[in-house]
């Protein structure tokens, strides 16, 4: 697609202006595209058009919602090695975890087209108050209208996916800002729905910098509802400046995995690594905190160490890397710097700790200091800690310290003990004997405290993009 903004259904481009961004791998700086950089006419357009486009979309038959979406999650399955291609080309994954995402992408729209034929309402019995024996009715759920839906470098395609179906399951317009780092798989998917028919102006994929162009989509009073993922800082600025509307905020996390002195300890290790270091750490249910009972700790130190140090650095597209690299040099920066601070506050390197480009280790920090970042913010990097605890009670309230809360996990054999966690623990979901990485596209998605607002997740996030009318007959 070489146009900026592509309304799929029409191949009619918007105008825009001479400026470009360059996307680079990740790997080796290498030019992998340009694609237009908008400007606030560019957007203004763009919002005309879904004006126009959420009216065709209101109106669009339920099983042409759901062929299209079919449609689509087929298309995605078809091509899925060039959508791998492209995500791994783009992004931060190796070739082996974007043929993951690809296939999650065609089953997160395989979901949505189901999930369109259960937009439903309910009878209300009004005869339960006295005096309204004469009255029938019910409710329903409509769409909102436009959707803002900004998304991050990590996942560009899925979690894309997980916005643009649900809308249009829902029968919205949406307008997707991908992550100026890595727009393609967004265009790349923009494309399959306009060759599965999706009708023009229902969805748009605006290329352009947040800085430049955000603020305006956000605010636009058009707009019904913005979902967006990334950090808490740009979070915090959309809930300033969206107004009156809807919002949707995956802000973040720094996941504990709680390892209790009964736990099986080989499989919990072997789901900790995976869940540490996929997609290089840059993953917010990403395991960051490994909170043990002193008990185990050392035999769980033994476990973590070797399947780490076995992990594979290297070029994407190599089938036999493990992990790939962080997504610019600021992001490497900042990572080092994080377990610089960790370490001169007290802790000790496991295994890991080196860096070569934009490519970093995975690193174990032990006895990880309780006031240092990597304990208390999100990383977004190949960095996990240990936190020696001697009692559940402790393990809870060390879980319990951050302010952001997505997903939480347990390992232990005592039913009882894994209850009182997933009572006490606060998160957006706590997993039992699995790691915090562990989701599937039908389940609730988000979290509590500072890791926002709203759910994702396909039925829930229909829900979301809907709103509830009323019917009353008085007969």
């Amino acid at each position: 697609m070489d146009t900026m903004l592509e309304s799929a259904g029409s191949r009619a481009p918007v105008e825009h202006g001479p400026e470009v961004i360059e996307v680079r791998d990740p790997d080796d700086g290498s030019l992998v595209e340009t694609v237009p950089a908008a400007s606030i006419a560019d957007v203004d357009a763009a919002l005309a058009r879904a004006e126009a486009g959420a009216r065709i979309s209101r109106s669009l038959p339920v099983h042409r919602r759901i062929a299209v979406l079919s449609a689509v999650a087929a298309i995605v399955d078809e091509r899925r090695e060039a959508f791998a291609d492209t995500i791994a080309r783009e992004g931060i994954k190796t070739i082996r975890e974007a043929r993951a995402e690809a296939a999650r992408a065609a089953e997160t729209l395989r979901i949505s087209a189901e999930e369109a034929r259960r937009v439903t309402g309910e009878t209300i019995p009004f005869d339960q108050r006295a005096g309204s024996e004469g009255k029938v009715g019910y409710w329903i759920r409509q769409p909102l209208g436009i959707i803002v839906a900004i998304t991050p470098f990590n996942d560009p395609l899925n979690l894309v996916a997980h916005k643009v179906g649900p809308a249009i399951a829902a029968g919205n317009a949406v307008i997707v800002k991908p992550h100026s780092a890595t727009p393609l798989s967004a265009m790349r998917l923009a494309a399959a729905f306009e060759e599965a028919g999706l009708p023009p102006g229902i969805l748009q994929v605006v290329t352009g910098r947040g800085a430049r162009i955000g603020d305006r989509l956000v605010s636009d009073p058009r707009v019904a509802m913005v979902s967006f993922t990334g950090g808490p800082q740009v979070g915090d600025h959309i809930v300033r400046l969206a107004g009156r509307k809807k919002l949707a905020l995956e802000l973040g996390a720094n996941s504990p995995a709680i390892v209790l002195d009964d736990a099986d300890l080989e499989p919990a290790a072997a789901a900790i690594v995976s869940g540490a270091f996929w997609a290089a750490g840059q993953n917010c249910l990403h395991v960051q905190r490994i909170i043990v009972q002193r008990g185990v700790a050392e035999r769980l130190r033994q476990l973590l160490v070797e399947p780490t140090a076995r992990l594979v650095t290297g070029r994407k597209l190599d089938v036999a890397t493990d992990v790939g690299p962080v997504i610019s040099d600021e992001a490497a920066d900042r990572i080092m710097a994080t377990m610089n601070e960790a370490v001169a506050l007290g802790g000790r390197i496991l295994v890991g700790g080196t860096r070569r480009g934009r490519s970093i280790s995975p690193t174990l920090v032990d006895r990880l200091p309780r006031s240092s970042r990597l304990a208390r913010d999100e990383v977004f990097g190949p960095l996990a800690g240990i936190v020696e605890v001697d009692t559940i009670d402790e393990a809870i309230d060390v879980a319990n310290e951050v302010d952001q809360a997505l997903h939480a996990c347990v390992f232990t054999r005592d039913i009882g003990a894994a209850m009182r966690v997933v009572r006490e623990v606060e998160a957006g979901a706590v997993l039992v004997n699995e790691s915090t990485d562990y989701r599937i596209d039908a389940m609730p998605f988000g979290g509590v405290k500072g890791s926002g607002l709203g759910r994702e997740g396909v039925p829930f996030a229909v829900r979301e993009m809907t709103t509830t009318k009323v019917v009353v007959l008085n007969v």
